[in-house]
C-alpha cells in the first residue's frame, strides 16, 4: 500500500498511531495501529470486567453526569490495575495502560469507537453493521474504510443502550430510532435492526474540540470581512436572522460563530431536537432539548411545547434548532412580532427557495409573515472542493401585487463560484430602515458603525486571535469598554473615515448585472 499520511490519537491515555493508504486498487483506508490481543488476555480481562462489576458500586448520576463519568472511569482504572497487576505480577507499564484503556472502553465507553471519536481529523463515524468495517469521513480524504469492526450485533445495540441511557432515552425494537448526542457533545443517530435491514447501524458527526471562530471562517474563504461585519451589527441590535442551507453546509456552524456578536449581558435560550448549537461559556446561555415519549407514548416534550415556554422564561435571544412544522413557524414568527431577536436554521440553497419553502406546506407562513426576518444568510457545500462558502447573504421584501402579499429577495451579498470570491450586489433595504427605527442612527453613523467592526475583524485575522475564550475577550471588550479596545488595537479614525468613501453600500455598490 501507498501510505499517504500518517498521525497520532491519544484516547484514553493511550497514544495510537494513525495510517492513511491506498490500496493496490486505489481505494482509501483508514488504519489504527492497535496492539492485537490473544484468547488467554483476552479471556483475563473479561475475568477482571466481571469483578470490576461486581466491586465498584456504580450510581445512575454517575453514569449520566459527564463530570461524574470521568470520576467513574478513573475509579475503574485504579480498580482495575490493582486486579491486573495482581493476575499479572510482571506485566509492563505500557502493556497495562493499553489493557486499561480496553477495559474502560469496553465498560464504560464505546469500545472501538472510542479510538475515532479522539481523531479530530474525523467529521463522521458510521457503523453500517458488525458485518461490515467502520467508515468515516476524514476532512481531508473523505469517505474512508477503517480496519476496526464491531464484533457482534449485540455489542453495536449494547453501544446504542449506553448512548440512550445517558440521554435519558430508550432504543429498543419497539422504538428503533434514536437522535442523541454524547457527553462529548457530538451528534449521534441510531437505527436498530429489522428497519436497518443489514444491521444495527450508528452514525455519529463529530463536532470539533477546538470549536470554529469567526477568524477561522474569515482567513479559510468562508465568509467576507463586509458580510460579517453586517451580520455582527444585525445580532448586536436585535435583528431576526434565518440561516439557510443543504445538508451539513455549515448552517449551525456559522450559528456558533455569530452567537458571540450578542452582547454577554442577554439571556439566550435554544431549543432544539438534539443539541447540536454549543455556545461558548461567557455568553448566557440555557439550552432546551425535546424528550420523546415512553414506550406508553407519555412524557413527550416537544419543540413547540419548549418554544411556548420559552417565551415566558424572560429570554432576549431564541434560537430555534430548525425550523420543520408550521405550528413551530407560526409561534417562531409569533415571538418575532412580540419583540423576541429570533435566530434559526432551515433546509433550503437560496434565498429564493426560501422563501418558497417558508410559504408552502408544510410550513406555510404567510408571506406577510416574513417582514420580520431582517437577514437570510445562506450557506453552501462545494463536495468537490471539499469547501463550505456563505452562497448568499439578503433580506425580504414584502409587495401587495393584486390584493394579496408577495415576498421577493433582496440579495446583499453573493459568493461567485468561479472565482471563489464574495462580492456586494445590491443594497440593503428594509434592514438599513429598520436599524435606524429601532437606534436612531443615521446612514452615515449606520456605516461607520459597520467600518468599525470591520477593522475589529480584519485585526483578529492579522494577529490570529481566533481560539474561543480570546474572541470572546475582544467581544466582552466591545461592549463594556469599545473606547479602550480601539485605543488598544490602534484603529485609528482615518482608516474609518477613508473606507467609508469606499463603502459599496454608502456609494449605491458595484452591483454586478451576471446572474
Amino acid at each position: 500500500m501507498e501510505e499517504l499520511e500518517s498521525y497520532r490519537i491519544r484516547a484514553n491515555e493511550l497514544d495510537l498511531e494513525v495510517t492513511i493508504a491506498r490500496t493496490d486498487a486505489g481505494a482509501l483506508k483508514y488504519f489504527v495501529v492497535i496492539p492485537f490481543l490473544n484468547p488467554g488476555t483476552m479471556a483475563l480481562l473479561e475475568h477482571i470486567k466481571s469483578q470490576l462489576i461486581t466491586s465498584v458500586a456504580v450510581t445512575s448520576a454517575e453514569v449520566l453526569e459527564p463530570k461524574a463519568l470521568e470520576a467513574l472511569k478513573l475509579k475503574f482504572r485504579q480498580q482495575a490495575a490493582i486486579l491486573m497487576k495482581s493476575a499479572l505480577p510482571s506485566i509492563t507499564d505500557d502493556t497495562l495502560q493499553y489493557l486499561l484503556s480496553v477495559l474502560i472502553q469496553e465498560t464504560l465507553g464505546l469500545d472501538k469507537l472510542e479510538y475515532l471519536i479522539n481523531d479530530d481529523a474525523l467529521e463522521e463515524i458510521v457503523v453500517v453493521s458488525s458485518h461490515e468495517p467502520i467508515r468515516v469521513f476524514h476532512k481531508r480524504h473523505g469517505w474512508l474504510i477503517t480496519n476496526l469492526v464491531i464484533n457482534s450485533e449485540s455489542q453495536v445495540q449494547n453501544i446504542a443502550n449506553i448512548i440512550a441511557r445517558r440521554v435519558g432515552r430508550q432504543v429498543t425494537t419497539l422504538t428503533p430510532l434514536l437522535d442523541a448526542h454524547l457527553v462529548t457533545g457530538d451528534r449521534v443517530n441510531v437505527v436498530l435492526s429489522p428497519v436497518s435491514s443489514k444491521g444495527n447501524t450508528i452514525t455519529i458527526r463529530r463536532f470539533a474540540r477546538d470549536p470554529w471562530t469567526m477568524t477561522d471562517f474569515l482567513k479559510n474563504g468562508t465568509v467576507e470581512v463586509k458580510m460579517l461585519s453586517l451580520m455582527w451589527l444585525a445580532i448586536q441590535y436585535e435583528m431576526n436572522m434565518l440561516i439557510s442551507g443543504g445538508t451539513a453546509s455549515g448552517k449551525t456552524t456559522i450559528m456558533n460563530i455569530c452567537m458571540p456578536f450578542i452582547p454577554p449581558t442577554q439571556r439566550i435560550l435554544s431549543i432544539e431536537d438534539t443539541r447540536e448549537i454549543n455556545l461558548p461559556k461567557f455568553l448566557y446561555w440555557c439550552p432546551l432539548v425535546t424528550r420523546d415519549p415512553n414506550p406508553e407514548g407519555k412524557g413527550e416534550v416537544s419543540m413547540l411545547d419548549l418554544l411556548i415556554n420559552a417565551l415566558r422564561m424572560r429570554p432576549d435571544r431564541i434560537i430555534l434548532g430548525e425550523m420543520r412544522k408550521k405550528d413551530q413557524a407560526q409561534v417562531l414568527f409569533e415571538a418575532m412580532h412580540t419583540g423576541h431577536s429570533v435566530y434559526s436554521t432551515v433546509h433550503a440553497d437560496s434565498l429564493q427557495e426560501t422563501i418558497d419553502r417558508l410559504t408552502h406546506p408544510p410550513i406555510e407562513v404567510p408571506p406577510n409573515l416574513l417582514e420580520a426576518v431582517n437577514l437570510n444568510v445562506v450557506m453552501f457545500r462545494d463536495r468537490r472542493k471539499r469547501i463550505r462558502r456563505v452562497y448568499q447573504v439578503g433580506e425580504f421584501l414584502v409587495s401587495e401585487e393584486n390584493g394579496r402579499s408577495v415576498a421577493r429577495p433582496n440579495l446583499i451579498y453573493r459568493w461567485k463560484p468561479g472565482e471563489d470570491k464574495i462580492v456586494p450586489h445590491n443594497k440593503p433595504v428594509h434592514l438599513f430602515e429598520e436599524l435606524s427605527r429601532r437606534t436612531g442612527m443615521s446612514l452615515v453613523e449606520i456605516h461607520q458603525d459597520l467600518l468599525e467592526k470591520r477593522r475589529i475583524l480584519q485585526y483578529m485575522v492579522d494577529n490570529n486571535i481566533r481560539e474561543l475564550n480570546r474572541v470572546g475577550e475582544i467581544m466582552n471588550r466591545y461592549y463594556f469598554d469599545k473606547d479602550d479596545l480601539l485605543k488598544e488595537l490602534k484603529l485609528d479614525k482615518k482608516t474609518a473615515d477613508k473606507g467609508i468613501e469606499d463603502d459599496d453600500f454608502l456609494t449605491g455598490g458595484k452591483a454586478e448585472a451576471e446572474a
